[in-house]
């Protein structure tokens, strides 16, 4: 192949990469208006309003908070900075006296000190 023909297949290169930089939304606005918490799965789509609620790691992925008092220990596990210690720890700390309340009562917990405690507040809530 001459030089030329090499210019042009790299021209072509660089508008196409143009072309699938602009299709896939680069910059873009989000696709869905509504908030995580409003987040709903259709045939696994996501979608503003009524449907499926997503699965604790979809959650995760669209940027939602999980519930400690609801969330399984299998999900609590993955969940940056927890592991698998501490989520059976949580766990059982909520089924021996229910629900946590505030954050005062999650900092009881054997392993959870000032900096997990922030941690677990940036990737939970308490509902």
């Amino acid at each position: 192949m001459n030089r030329t023909g090499v210019l042009a297949l790299a021209a072509l290169g660089l508008l196409g990469l143009g072309v699938g930089a602009r299709a896939r939304g680069v910059g873009a606005p989000p696709a869905l208006a509504c908030g995580p918490d409003a987040v709903h799965l259709v045939d696994g789509v996501a979608h503003c309003g009524a449907g499926r609620a997503p699965s604790a790691a979809q959650r995760r992925v669209l940027g939602g908070k999980l519930d400690l008092n609801r969330v399984s220990e299998a999900d609590l596990a993955r969940v940056p900075g927890v592991g698998a210690p501490l989520a059976r720890a949580l766990v059982l700390r909520r089924e021996q006296r229910g629900p946590f309340g505030d954050w005062s009562e999650v900092a009881t917990v054997s392993g959870v000190g000032p900096t997990r405690l922030g941690a677990l507040r940036a990737a939970l809530e308490l509902r």
